[in-house]
């Protein structure tokens, strides 16, 4: 299978398993950055140089011969899972994506079919009940995962864990996995233990939110989102999420984790 979803900088000083909604953009400018001595100029998912990717045939070799001999410090990233699902909402349901069309072609239209969300539009400034539709697309999010219907789950709402999973189940191992909270200590941690060509401070690296912009804000804290059986959807998808890497789960609005990883626990209860 591979090491579907890493990435490593040319100079092999690093490779990084991307969980989608988790700083993602920033890390993978970071890397690009820490190579070339300069952004990516656009969407650092759309480079097809600069950057090794599993999705490009020729860095495959490259990325497996790395990995399995775990040549560079390899990290992850990981977010709240409650901020993480409701990004997703926001990005890839309600907002317009960066080539002006909806998320998936005929997902959204498909969800207002099925499941009764409304998302508004560009048109009326994004004017819906924020809290019903998300609430709705919580219902289906669970659907797609748990049943796998009406379709596969999608990488932006599929459990942290799972991504995380796949790279230590296939011969990979982690040396740091940090908090998308915590972004700035986390990726300066990476950055001093891994031997890169050009040497960078976090803090002067400028914000990368490729999801900004496509839709409307968050209108409510995070806690109205998740009546009672919202929070009961969520312990079902993302119970390993909240139990590995320490979030809380009683309190939505609390983003910080409560505790630093365990990764030995993380590789023994994900590598199985």
């Amino acid at each position: 299978m591979g090491f579907p979803g890493t990435w490593m900088t040319e100079s092999e000083s690093m490779v990084y398993r991307v969980v989608p909604k988790c700083a993602c953009s920033s890390i993978g400018q970071v890397m690009f950055y820490s190579d070339h001595g300069r952004y990516f100029d656009g969407d650092i998912h759309d480079s097809t140089a600069g950057l090794h990717k599993w999705s490009q045939d020729g860095s495959q070799p490259l990325i497996e011969e790395n990995v399995r001999n775990h040549k560079a410090l390899t990290f992850t990233c990981v977010r709240n899972p409650y901020s993480r699902i409701l990004s997703s909402f926001f990005d890839k349901i309600a907002g317009i994506q960066r080539n002006g069309r909806r998320y998936r072609g005929n997902l959204v239209p498909q969800l207002i079919q099925r499941y009764g969300i409304d998302v508004g539009s560009p048109e009326n400034n994004f004017d819906f009940d924020q809290i019903a539709s998300f609430r709705r697309f919580l219902l289906f999010a669970r659907d797609t995962i748990r049943w796998r219907r009406p379709m596969e789950p999608d990488i932006h709402w599929s459990a942290m864990s799972g991504h995380i999973a796949t790279f230590i189940v296939n011969g990979g191992r982690y040396d740091q996995i940090f908090f998308t909270e915590k972004f700035n200590d986390g990726m300066q941690k990476v950055l001093d233990a891994a031997p890169t060509p050009v040497n960078l401070n976090v803090e002067d690296v400028p914000k990368f939110n490729e999801s900004e912009g496509h839709g409307p804000k968050r209108a409510h804290k995070v806690s109205e989102y998740f009546d009672d059986l919202s929070r009961h959807l969520i312990w079902e998808i993302y119970k390993k999420d909240f139990q590995l890497f320490r979030y809380d789960f009683e309190n939505p609005d609390n983003k910080m984790p409560k505790g630093e990883v365990d990764l030995d626990e993380v590789h023994a209860k994900l590598g199985r």
